[in-house]
């Protein structure tokens, strides 16, 4: 028999067992990925990337200034996003794939339901993404240099790419249902994929605002990105953060559930990627992206409220902190407190508060306090005569030198035509000693031997294969 006759008896002969026949697919996709090398390539090539961009950073000179705790941020966003797109590529080609090589007659021959087919494919697909994660752990904790930002890696890039990672594959394998070769399934795929990355990668003010507040909070792969920087770099609680969270696992859930509902229906010799596209389906489909496009646009509460002018006059404040004058090294942390009090005789207007940074070199370089800082503003309400706010703040020393460090509260102007009286407390003298950076010796261990011990084990695993059809095995 020929090698395309050989590969559908396989898949079509009894296997004498009573497992689940989902169970059996899974198997059989699962060694069809990893004994195959379709899975260990793409593995392989991962961790290739990986090593590339850890020892660029850890030899750079200006990229070693970068914070471990940010940079440790960003590598876990480079892990979800390949992890994702990989689980993508593969759940993109079990289907249509099946129907180029002519071997999805022989699977759908088999006394089972197409949903099980499916929930195996599937099953199988997802496997590459704790592997990903398996590959990424120690890069991720030499990059740490011992931060606390790694534990938190580890838990909630797991957490959020176990829910990424099937979203992405249940795409992938939903286009593949009504995809008839593999090329037209890439190309969807990761167009779709495309479509979620291009919002989290607009700049900042086109972030802000009802229709950028909207994409961020809608796009999974944005609001697990603001999720994360606020957990992990900002040290906000996930109290204040959870909400991000529901645009990650809505998204998984939608895509699982319009595979599955889709299973039965797509799972044919022929696809068919109009089907979907029905007279009831585009109008739904039309009605809903009119309303997505009416929605952000509708007056808020906020754009709609008249500001009334208040005849409430300006309060004296006072701005004190806790620290004067400090040296930490660069790379280093600086936390401090600050105590905002109402010396007035009537209660004050919301006041905001304002970080600032000045290097007191005329020679150096100029500082961006949102390098320095995740956290530049903070807010709090009206103060009652004689009463007093403490706020906590957080300095990363990004370059060396002196510098100085002070703060503003800006009470809240009584209208648009109004203005106030800025109040600026005393300065903190900080002293940034020269910057050790990172070792590129110590990331060239990872960056060189982890692709190594994955082409050995790619070497041996194809040595088991090619014995095992020198026996007569499939």
């Amino acid at each position: 028999m020929s090698d395309r006759e050989n590969m559908v008896d396989a898949r079509t002969a009894p296997s004498g067992s009573t497992a689940p026949a989902w169970w059996l697919v899974f198997t059989r996709e699962l060694t069809d990925l990893w004994i195959g090398g379709k899975a260990l390539y793409l593995v392989i090539a991962y961790s290739i990337l990986l090593g590339i961009i850890s020892y660029v950073v850890a030899s750079s000179s200006e990229l070693s200034l970068i914070p471990p705790k940010e940079m440790v941020f960003e590598m876990l966003k480079v892990s979800i996003a390949a992890g994702g797109i990989i689980c993508l590529i593969i759940g993109a080609d079990t289907i249509s794939g099946e129907r180029e090589r002519a071997t999805l007659e022989g699977l759908l021959l088999t006394p089972t339901s197409r949903r099980q087919i499916v929930a195996g494919k599937f099953l199988a697909a997802v496997s590459a993404w704790p592997a990903c994660l398996a590959v990424t752990i120690p890069f991720w904790a030499v990059l740490a240099q011992g931060d606390e930002a790694f534990r938190q890696c580890v838990l909630w890039g797991a957490i959020l790419g176990s829910l990424l990672a099937p979203a992405l594959t249940g795409v992938g394998m939903l286009v593949s249902l009504w995809s008839n070769t593999n090329k037209t399934s890439f190309f969807v795929s990761l167009g779709v994929y495309l479509l979620l990355l291009a919002p989290a990668q607009l700049p900042g003010r086109a972030q802000t605002g009802a229709m950028g507040a909207l994409l961020q909070a809608v796009n999974p792969i944005a609001a697990t990105t603001h999720f994360l920087a606020r957990l992990i770099v900002n040290n906000r609680s996930l109290e204040e953060s959870w909400r991000w969270l529901a645009s990650p696992a809505l998204f998984c859930t939608l895509s699982l559930g319009l595979l599955f509902l889709f299973a039965k229906a797509g799972l044919r010799l022929e696809g068919d990627i109009a089907g979907i596209m029905r007279p009831k389906w585009g109008r739904a489909l039309g009605l809903f992206v009119c309303a997505c496009l009416i929605f952000p646009l509708s007056p808020t509460p906020a754009m709609a409220a008249q500001v009334e002018k208040s005849s409430r006059p300006e309060l004296p404040l006072q701005v004190a902190i806790d620290l004067d004058y400090t040296v930490v090294r660069a790379g280093e942390k600086v936390e401090f407190n600050t105590v905002v009090t109402n010396n007035g005789m009537e209660e004050s207007a919301p006041v905001i508060l304002a970080m600032n940074i000045i290097n007191l070199s005329a020679t150096g370089e100029v500082v961006d306090p949102e390098d320095w800082s995740p956290q530049r503003t903070q807010y709090l309400p009206s103060l009652a005569p004689g009463k007093s706010a403490t706020h906590s703040w957080r300095i990363n020393a990004i370059l060396d030198g002196d510098f100085m460090v002070y703060l503003v509260a800006i009470p809240s102007p009584d209208g648009r035509e109004a203005t106030s009286q800025p109040v600026a407390s005393s300065g903190i003298h900080l002293t940034v000693t020269p910057f050790t950076r990172l070792n590129p010796g110590g990331v060239v261990p990872y960056a060189v031997g982890i692709p190594l011990v994955l082409v050995l084990g790619m070497a041996l695993v194809f040595r088991h294969r090619r014995r095992s059809i020198d026996t007569g095995g499939s």
